[in-house]
């Protein structure tokens, strides 16, 4: 049974202020209300020492899972090739699966344990480290649930740098998301667009010096959860790209955040100019 965190009644900006002024204490004393979770860190923190290779972690769920968890991958955790990879290939490599992926998690997560020849677990410092990111993370998704949006808003906060690019927001999923959100764009629809029609969209609508500083981050993040309570993200069918610029002669495509206008014609000139 889920208990819930004792603030869930409180809409989403409120209980966003009053934790980021001390997350890890919040995260810390959400622990004690999931017993799943303390299970999982127990588990962890007794096996930790033993694990020396790849193998032994693989073949270790529960370790897994928290580091999977702790580095923000834990729909991965099925995915034996990928992890192995990351875990034996050099992530410096322009040909590893770090680099390619341009996922910012996976390459953290290759960082972190593609090198053996000490187990990156034999530390207490890092395995502290890995227990206290599994933690936060996991409350996030567990705020995330009650209250859609707060774990986002939280991640973005505590993840989003001061002199971040766009290529930084884009590499990571869940800053992609806010971002989407709070530059106007639908995340389904702008899911359904290539890299680089992506790059190109949100280029042209994020103000990066918006982030800048530590406030312009929190107040990008309380714009998003705002935004979330006046138009709910819904789970729809990716549209098609015609459907995604206004070629369908709706007004709610992209197209009419830049022209206001969803003529056909409008529509394709746009569409054919982003080709």
């Amino acid at each position: 049974m889920r208990v819930s965190s004792s603030i869930s009644a409180m809409p989403a900006i409120p209980q966003y202020v009053s934790i980021i002024k001390d997350e890890d204490s919040s995260a810390n004393k959400w622990e004690k209300t999931s017993v799943s979770t303390q299970q999982a860190v127990a588990a962890f923190k007794q096996d930790a020492a033993s694990i020396k290779t790849p193998e032994q972690l693989l073949k270790n769920y529960k370790a897994l899972k928290v580091v999977l968890g702790a580095y923000g991958m834990s729909s991965a955790i099925g995915e034996t090739a990928v992890i192995q990879k990351l875990m034996t290939q050099d992530p410096t490599s322009s040909k590893s699966l770090a680099q390619t992926s341009g996922n910012s998690s996976w390459k953290a997560f290759a960082n972190a344990f593609s090198d053996w020849t000490t187990s990156p677990l034999s530390s207490p410092d890092t395995v502290q480290s890995i227990t206290q990111s599994y933690l936060t993370n996991s409350y996030e998704d567990s705020l995330q649930t009650e209250t859609p949006g707060l774990g986002d808003a939280l991640y973005f906060t505590r993840t989003a740098t001061t002199d971040m690019t766009l290529a930084n927001v884009m590499s990571d999923p869940k800053l992609l998301k806010v971002a989407e959100v709070v530059s106007g764009f639908d995340t389904t629809q702008f899911g359904a667009l290539d890299y680089d029609q992506q790059v190109r969209l949100l280029g042209s609508k994020l103000d990066m010096s918006k982030l800048s500083t530590t406030k312009g981050i929190q107040q990008f993040a309380q714009q998003y959860l705002a935004l979330l309570q006046i138009h709910p993200t819904a789970t729809t069918t990716p549209a098609s790209m015609l459907t995604l610029y206004g070629g369908d002669g709706s007004t709610t495509g992209i197209l009419s955040l830049f022209t206001g206008n969803s003529s056909s014609d409008s529509s394709s000139s746009l569409y054919s100019a982003l080709l």
